[in-house]
């Protein structure tokens, strides 16, 4: 009866201790009715002049706002880009205007495809497990500070959006 007690006693804290983990890396932001969850960003190599940055929207509101700035210390400019396929061609845009997020929507970026941010002339390489300080601009929710959690760039998106090679990156 002892053996069987430590196996549960065992079996529960290994369970809570699994449970927790993920709380320990979400880190979410409330501005008004606008709730942001788990930035982060893409780790980057040496003379990348850019970096993928994600992050959830959601508007609990009854009103859209729209996300019209993003600015990070580590950047010269940050830009709200949209990404789609046409044809065989990935395109990616600036989104003109801002993003617009509607009562009750929730926009969650993510690398491969729609919407993400761009960190534009890097003062450094960002490396996992760095944390970044940013601000999110609203046109009527006004301004929040953020940190990107800078994750692995494999480790996100498991291959979905390299990245690797943003020298080449231009607005089409």
């Amino acid at each position: 009866m002892k053996h069987f007690v430590q196996k549960l006693a065992t079996l529960a804290i290994t369970s809570a201790l699994l449970a927790a983990a993920p709380l320990s890396q979400a880190h979410e932001y409330k501005l008004g009715q606008l709730e942001i969850g788990h930035p982060y960003a893409r780790a980057t190599v040496p003379g990348q002049p850019a970096a993928g940055a994600y992050v959830s929207i959601e508007n609990k509101g009854s009103a859209p706002d729209r996300l019209v700035g993003v600015s990070s210390p580590v950047a010269k400019s940050g830009e709200i880009h949209t990404m789609a396929m046409e044809g065989n061609i990935m395109k990616m845009r600036e989104v003109e205007g801002g993003l617009e997020v509607k009562p009750g929507q929730k926009i969650t970026m993510q690398p491969g495809n729609g919407y993400h941010i761009m960190l534009m002339g890097l003062s450094k390489p960002l490396q996992a497990g760095e944390k970044v300080p940013a601000t999110l601009t609203f046109e009527k929710a006004g301004k929040v500070d953020v940190t990107f959690n800078v994750e692995d760039r494999n480790a996100a998106a498991a291959g979905k959006d390299d990245m690797k090679d943003m020298k080449g990156h231009t607005h089409h």
